[in-house]
């Protein structure tokens, strides 16, 4: 056995709580730490059901045992493990040869005070728990955190910007098993930025676990749609089993209040429609797709076409299908900050359709990048989407810009004619938790037939995936 160093050192003591060797060990330490100026300890009391950690800190340190008590010493000015010592005989031993002192504690009396050990670090872990629980975090739930978006997001979520400077958060990440070596690398990773405001971040491969406590779910599920493979029919089959899956999760797990997002690539709108489907028990209105990586993308294209800021670009409206056919709509969009011949405040304000005197460009161009904005919306890497859904849960939380207009897909009440039962985007703004259609806004003839083209469509993929999910599951449908 190694003689004692001069050096600053503690002495690691962990076992289980109803352990009697332990107790002996401790009650012996405890003489030593009184007595010897220069000895040390700290002592780890585990709860007897908890105790599979030992296999874990043996393997990280290359130690062998497997009883209760373990005891190290942590040599505070050279980093690195620890000094394995052993069990209660091998610190009897220790302390017999280098201390001169030893315990002659009869075995009656290590169980009475094993007991006692037990029933002090009880109270101790309900204190524990009922202190947690005066500060109770925002339990936020991402599904698909693989995916890029979620590396981008979770900054976004923790610097306090999107629930305010004074609201915790725990994040859990759920996907599949295959991704759980790159969920362990972000928590990983977010722990190391050390947030104020994240109390946990944690990864999760067990659906049936999901959604536990959830005071808000982002869905980030994607299907690679390519139809060159198999049918659209297929596609909307996998989204819809998706939805199945996570619905009655979020009605049993999930708080009352909870706020679901759909986002992604890929049928937003459906997805946003399934889950309130198959979850009848969650609230409707809080049930919401996102629209503002379309937006922003607008913003931008019609900015750089002017010359100016993205930020002074106002009041885009993206009806319909977000990730399927929309509709972009610049009959109330306003330009703040332009340069131009007449110059006014801050808040003066120009219809961009009177500053664009390119009519052709407006009819055809805009029109025809349709296309094109599709192809950057879903070429983005993850900043886009992510400060979409911060932006939007902001919004929620703490209430839109007065005045200003924001495109969400929410469930159809029949707004602007659109048919009922469908998630479609559509003008809204946000005020204390809640959304508003912007119902005031007046709509000409012919964005109303394309309003309603557009309903038509999501209607029609709404059937085809109620058609697959009966097929698949006939008895369900009856």
């Amino acid at each position: 056995m190694t003689k004692p160093s001069n050096c600053a050192a503690v002495a690691m003591f962990t076992g289980k709580a109803n352990c009697p060797y332990y107790a002996k060990a401790e009650l012996l330490a405890d003489y030593l730490q009184t007595n010897l100026p220069s000895f040390r300890v700290h002592k780890i009391t585990q709860h007897p059901d908890k105790w599979e950690w030992l296999h874990d800190i043996c393997e990280t340190n290359g130690w062998k045992h497997s009883q209760s008590p373990i005891i190290w010493r942590e040599l505070l000015d050279r980093g690195g493990k620890g000094q394995l010592l052993g069990g209660l005989n091998d610190f009897l031993e220790y302390s017999q040869k280098f201390y001169g002192i030893t315990s002659m504690m009869l075995s009656d009396e290590m169980l009475a005070i094993a007991e006692e050990n037990l029933q002090a670090h009880l109270e101790i872990v309900k204190e524990d728990e009922e202190i947690k629980s005066l500060i109770n975090p925002m339990q936020i739930w991402i599904t698909s955190a693989s995916a890029p978006i979620c590396y981008h997001l979770i900054p976004l979520l923790a610097n306090g910007e999107v629930f305010g400077m004074t609201t915790e958060i725990s994040i859990h990440l759920l996907d599949t098993e295959q991704f759980k070596e790159m969920l362990r690398g972000i928590v990983m990773e977010a722990e190391d930025m050390a947030f104020p405001l994240l109390r946990s971040i944690s990864e999760h491969t067990k659906t049936d676990q999901a959604f536990i406590d959830a005071d808000v779910i982002i869905v980030l599920d994607d299907v690679l749609l390519n139809l060159e493979v198999q049918s659209l029919e297929n596609y909307i089959r996998e989204v819809s089993e998706i939805c199945q899956v996570y619905a009655p999760l979020i009605e049993k797990n999930a708080k009352s209040e909870v706020k679901v997002i759909s986002s992604g690539k890929t049928f937003a709108n459906l997805k946003a429609t399934m889950l309130r489907m198959y979850g009848p028990s969650i609230k409707p209105e809080n049930i919401i797709a996102i629209s503002t990586s379309w937006e922003s993308a607008a913003k931008a294209m019609l900015a750089r076409k002017l010359n100016m800021n993205t930020a002074g670009v106002k009041d885009v409206i993206v009806w319909g299908n977000i990730t399927g056919s929309n509709y972009i709509d610049l009959s109330h969009a306003k330009l703040y900050g332009y340069e131009c011949a007449i110059r006014g405040p801050p808040n003066f304000q120009r219809p961009l359709l009177n500053m664009i005197y390119d009519s052709e460009w407006i009819h055809s161009e805009l029109v025809s990048a349709q296309s094109t904005l599709s192809s950057r919306v879903s070429r983005c890497k993850g900043m886009l989407p992510a400060h979409a859904v911060a932006s939007v849960l902001r919004y929620w939380y703490h209430g839109s810009p007065s005045e200003e207009i924001i495109s969400v897909g929410i469930l159809s009440e029949g707004q602007f004619c659109i048919p009922e039962e469908i998630i479609f985007s559509m003008p809204v703004r946000l005020q204390n938790g809640n959304w508003e259609a912007m119902t005031e806004l007046e709509i000409n003839e012919t964005t109303q037939k394309v309003l309603w083209r557009l309903a038509h469509e999501l209607v029609q993929e709404k059937l085809v995936a109620l058609k697959e999910i009966n097929e698949m599951h006939p008895y369900e449908a009856e």
